[in-house]
């Protein structure tokens, strides 16, 4: 039986990465804070072991000792876009102090393989180095921080950079719930002009994803530190995604287009030229599950809030 460690579990994407991992026989630790709610993962928790973080890293390290898991699944983050100065130790302490922290947890027990995870907002206008805010920054610092322990302490690590996620039951601020809401009521909702384009990756492919790179780690140990793309490789824009839901819905759907501006440093069209996993493959393509709705299936297209459309900012 394999074993792992995962931060973020109780957030949406690792909640599911959890379960999947469970279905396939993983023997899993969850690192929480004490503050943690349980949710998303409330009918699993007989079936894992749970290590509540409080910040004494020394308990963390025997925790990772004790635990003695072959790799560590780290999706735990604070996603905190358009941040105010107050909200920076947050974001510092949860991207760069607390990655850090699993980081030199796994240099005192015999985990050497780590699976980040990073955000394609890490290369805005698709160059090398420009995150678009400071909470990609804080992403992009953390896997220079995760060289560093490559290079002095011959771990094997790769990072996903997740494109633009979605799936039937988040509950999170998504473009689907406000769309619902308003959906043929006397309401109506303010967007940008609805040019950008997003890139969406269907969450049941995103836990394969992290399944394959565990794979590649564990079989070809010429892989050292590396960087994929989670996508599909469809673009769409925010207008069209509407439309179609408008159609699918059949329901009238009153969206102000050019309301709202473009944000500052909007992603207008998500990196391309991102390497793909070697053994992984889509299996969910939105425009076919759309026509299959449209053919009179069920609709399960629920949609990740853009920056043009976030309501409020997050913690996952």
């Amino acid at each position: 039986m394999k074993t792992c460690i995962i931060t973020g579990a109780t957030g949406y994407i690792g909640s599911h990465v959890l379960k999947y991992l469970l279905q396939k026989g993983w023997n899993i630790h969850i690192i929480a804070r004490p503050e943690s709610g349980y949710d998303d993962v409330a009918d699993v928790l007989s079936r894992i072991h749970v290590f509540e973080y409080d910040g004494n890293i020394r308990r963390l390290i025997t925790y990772f000792q004790q635990a003695n898991a072959e790799v560590v699944f780290h999706l735990a983050a604070a996603v905190i876009t358009n941040n105010q100065p107050e909200q920076i130790p947050v974001l510092i302490q949860s991207n760069i102090q607390f990655y850090t922290e699993v980081l030199e947890a796994m240099r005192h027990c015999d985990t050497g393989l780590f699976i980040g995870t990073g955000t394609y907002w890490q290369n805005y206008n698709s160059t090398t180095y420009n995150p678009v805010d400071l909470y990609a920054a804080t992403k992009e610092a953390s896997e220079k921080i995760l060289q560093y322990y490559v290079d002095a302490h011959h771990f094997r690590a790769i990072t996903l950079r997740l494109f633009d996620v979605y799936g039937e039951d988040d509950r999170r601020p998504k473009l689907w719930n406000l769309l619902r809401d308003i959906a043929g009521a006397d309401k109506s909702i303010d967007v940008s002009p609805g040019g950008q384009y997003l890139d969406l990756v269907h969450i049941s492919d995103v836990c394969t994803a992290y399944e394959a790179a565990f794979n590649l780690l564990n079989s070809d140990l010429s892989v050292k530190n590396e960087v994929y793309g989670v996508s599909t490789g469809e673009l769409h824009t925010l207008k069209e995604i509407i439309s179609l839901f408008q159609s699918v819905s059949g329901k009238t759907i009153r969206v102000n287009f050019g309301k709202r501006p473009y944000k500052e440093r909007e992603v207008m069209k998500p990196m391309r030229g991102y390497k793909i996993l070697p053994n992984w493959q889509v299996n969910k393509q939105v425009i076919n599950m759309l026509n299959n709705v449209i053919g009179g299936g069920k609709l399960d297209l629920i949609i990740l809030l853009t920056p043009s459309l976030e309501l409020e900012r997050r913690v996952a």
